[in-house]
Parts: structure tokens; C-alpha cells; sequence
């Protein structure tokens, strides 16, 4: 398999071998750093600049909403360059309440919403529109999860992530599971209600967390270098704006799959959570802290959609 380090270093050559990249990095220090946030900066304007144009300000938002939320993957990597392993009851309480918070989030900001519109859209037929939604999210993560090579989440309790092609295996399941997850918050922001949109996208990023720890500490462990480890851990959560940004166009430009949308994250999500993540938490008979865990991420997204409400 083509090593994640491979493919970063590769990349990082070819951009060195770039004369624009060579001329700025020739430029006084204060010159340089001027020049590279002046680009950021300009194309982070054309971005939210042509969305705004092309859709509204609601597609924005949610775009700028499934971004922060997959930045809490690099969030919850920072712990690795300071450790380089954590206490399993810590771990595990922090995935029991991630667990906790994603199931929250998926009935109050995804089906009881989808439901209500369904109901709009197709009188007496909402709660078997949504259900299909849900089937085909989950079948869709269940054909992912055959179809694509990856390790999974309860790999890291076995300890088998001793080799860096593992560890890149791992990553691909992280990246897979980001998808939906992107999706979800720009589908919710796509229904119009601000509400559940921000609901939804800060349960992403407290679910990201213990993710971009799982990812960056096996890869300290193996030698990584820590910012690298961090880094990848944080492309990981990245791929979350793309689902963010498909998911909030494709319901803003066609209001009636908006149902079938929000189901289908929310069968999705509840995939993830039920074969990867819960597994994980019980995987070496600490599941009594996680299941408290779960119930207090749960209480905790509860009581956040009352207050926003």
C-alpha cells in the first residue's frame, strides 16, 4: 500500500519544486508570512464569496460550520505532542461521551426535523420517508466498509496498530466515517434551521476529539513526528467541509430530498456509532464508565438543543 508518509512527503516535493513557491520562500520573513496569510485570506474570500453568490448566506454558515467541526479532529490530536499514549478509562470515557452526544444530535437536529418535514413534503408519509433515508445511509457506510480497505475503530484497543501501513489503514477509516458526518451538518443547516445546524455541527466537533487522538497518537508511537501527526490527524476531519458543502447545495437546490437527506445522514451516523465507536468502548470490560459516558453526552446535547431552542 502507498504509505500515508510516502504521499505527504511527495506532495511536499512537488510543491518545493514550484518556482512560485521557490520565489516567496526566498522573501524576508515578515515579506513571506504577509504573502502566504494574503493568499489564504484571498481564497478563502473567493470560496465564501462564490457560495454566497451562487446560494445564500444559510450555505455559508453551514459551510463554515462543517469546517470548524472537522478542525476539532487537529484539536483533539494536540494532546500527542505532549503524550504519547493516555489512561484506557480516559479514552473510552471520551468516545462513551462522543457516542452520547451523536445520538442526541441525530434524533433532535436530524430525524425528529426530517420527520416534520416530511410530513410537508409528503402528508402522512413522513416517518417512512426518513426511514428509508435511514436504511440507505447505513447501507451506504455498510458498502464503504466492504468495499474500501481500512482497519477499524477497535483496532486501537487491541494494540494492533504497530505498523505505520496499519495505522494508514485506520486513517482511511476515519476519513470514510467524516464523510456522512460533513454530510449531516450541511444538510441540517440546508433545512433552514440554524438551530439544528449548530446542534448538529458542535456534536461533530465533540465527537471529533477523541478521533484526532486516536489518529495522532499511534503514529507518535511508531516515531512520527508530532506535527506530522497532528497535521494528518487534522486532514482526516477535512474531508467533513466536502460532505458539509454536497450535502447543504444539494438540499438547498432541491428541497424535496431534504427527508430522504436527513434520514440518510442520520442512518449513517447511527452506523458509525453503533459498529465502530460503542464497540470500541466496551472492547476491554471498561464499559460500565462509557455507558455513564454515553448518558451524560446525551444529557448534555439534550439540554444544548432545549437552550438553543
Amino acid at each position: 500500500m502507498y504509505g500515508i508518509d510516502s504521499f505527504f512527503e511527495n506532495q511536499y516535493l512537488r510543491l518545493q519544486a514550484h518556482p512560485q513557491y521557490l520565489k516567496v520562500m526566498t522573501l524576508p520573513t515578515l515579506q513571506k508570512w504577509s504573502v502566504l496569510v494574503g493568499l489564504f485570506l484571498l481564497s478563502q474570500i473567493v470560496v465564501f464569496g462564490s457560495l454566497y453568490v451562487i446560494f445564500d448566506e444559510i450555505v455559508v454558515i453551514g459551510f463554515l460550520a462543517s469546517i470548524l467541526a472537522g478542525l476539532a479532529t487537529g484539536v483533539g490530536a494536540l494532546p500527542a505532542l505532549f503524550f504519547k499514549d493516555i489512561s484506557p478509562r480516559l479514552f473510552n470515557s471520551m468516545l462513551g461521551a462522543a457516542a452520547g452526544v451523536m445520538l442526541a444530535a441525530t434524533a433532535f437536529s436530524l430525524l425528529v426535523p426530517g420527520m416534520d418535514f416530511g410530513e410537508q413534503i409528503w402528508p402522512g408519509k413522513g416517518l417512512l420517508i426518513v426511514s428509508a433515508g435511514m436504511m440507505l445511509g447505513a447501507l451506504f457506510l455498510h458498502f464503504a466498509d466492504k468495499k474500501l480497505p481500512h482497519l477499524h475503530f477497535d483496532s486501537v484497543a487491541d494494540e494492533s496498530l504497530d505498523s505505520l501501513q496499519k495505522i494508514s489503514l485506520f486513517i482511511i477509516a476515519i476519513t470514510i466515517h467524516n464523510f456522512p458526518e460533513g454530510m449531516s451538518v450541511g444538510v441540517s443547516f440546508g433545512s433552514g434551521d440554524l438551530k439544528s445546524g449548530l446542534v448538529l455541527s458542535i456534536a461533530i466537533a465533540l465527537q471529533n476529539i477523541p478521533e484526532g487522538l486516536a489518529v495522532a497518537l499511534p503514529l507518535v508511537g511508531l516515531g512520527y513526528n508530532k506535527w506530522k501527526a497532528v497535521g494528518v490527524a487534522t486532514l482526516t476531519g477535512l474531508v467533513e467541509p466536502v460532505g458539509g458543502l454536497l450535502g447543504i447545495t444539494m438540499v438547498t437546490v432541491f428541497s424535496s430530498i431534504l427527508p430522504i437527506a436527513m434520514g440518510f445522514a442520520a442512518g449513517a451516523m447511527l452506523f458509525v456509532i453503533s459498529e465502530e465507536i460503542i464497540p470500541e468502548t466496551h472492547s476491554k470490560g471498561r464499559s460500565r464508565i462509557a455507558t455513564f459516558s454515553l448518558m451524560l453526552g446525551f444529557i448534555i446535547m439534550m439540554m444544548l438543543d432545549k437552550m438553543l431552542g
